[in-house]
């Protein structure tokens, strides 16, 4: 396996998605998800030019940035987050993707206050019948972007989703759809502070597709670094 040469055709595909869409590259942001892999993989994604990483578990990621805090990337949380891990998450996070309730929310925002700083989060939608997804459900997200508009330390910046996983990608179209429709009519509703630009959904398998949708930010794992280890 070749991260640079892995890397090379995941931005060739982001280009092809982003053409056949009408959009331009620059429109979408390629997070390399690096749960699992050891440091140095993220070293050798880092050589060949990423510079954004994701990491699904706020313990795993605490050890491996003591061994990357030379580098100069951005670190985006997009696995669940419990609220007693919030504090962590915001020492060591740029970004957190996986907000999916209020109460989170708010701790997020104690943690990131006391901290002194503004966090940029996505708030994760529920969009598939799974019970083992979590998220908020849509027709619960107005209300909780009202509350978050108005928590100081924290930037609403968009939605996250995660959908069923299909063999065939068209078939996660009509989430990625869905999702794109909702920050579009949360969009016109001028919550102050609050900025609906950023959809983070596809993944490895899919996110040709998200893109044709409208992703403004893919997580890609698989494709870069290769299978996972369990």
């Amino acid at each position: 396996m070749n991260i640079g040469e892995n890397v090379e055709r995941v931005r060739e595909r982001i280009q092809s998605a982003c053409r056949r869409s009408g959009r331009a590259g620059e429109e979408v942001r390629l997070v390399a998800v690096s749960k699992t892999k050891p440091a140095e993989a993220i070293r050798q994604a880092y050589a060949v030019g990423l510079r954004e990483f994701g990491e699904n578990r706020v313990q795993e990621a605490a050890a491996k940035l003591q061994e990357l805090e030379d580098l100069d990337a951005v670190w985006h949380l997009i696995g669940h987050l419990q609220s007693n891990k919030a504090e962590l998450a915001c020492r060591l996070f740029d970004w957190i993707h996986s907000v999916d309730s209020l109460h989170l929310a708010e701790k997020i925002d104690r943690e990131a206050a006391a901290l002194g700083r503004k966090m940029p989060i996505l708030i994760e939608v529920h969009l598939g019948e799974e019970e083992s997804k979590f998220g908020v459900e849509e027709d619960d997200l107005g209300r909780m972007a009202e509350r978050i508009a108005a928590l100081p330390a924290l930037e609403l910046r968009g939605l996250m989703t995660l959908p069923p996983f299909f063999d065939d990608p068209e078939n996660a179209r009509p989430f990625f759809r869905r999702l794109r429709k909702l920050a579009e009519r949360m969009g016109v509703r001028n919550l102050p502070g609050v900025q609906m630009r950023e959809l983070s959904m596809g993944m490895s398998h899919d996110f040709e597709v998200a893109i044709e949708e409208g992703a403004t930010t893919v997580r890609v794992g698989t494709a870069i670094f290769g299978e996972r280890q369990r």
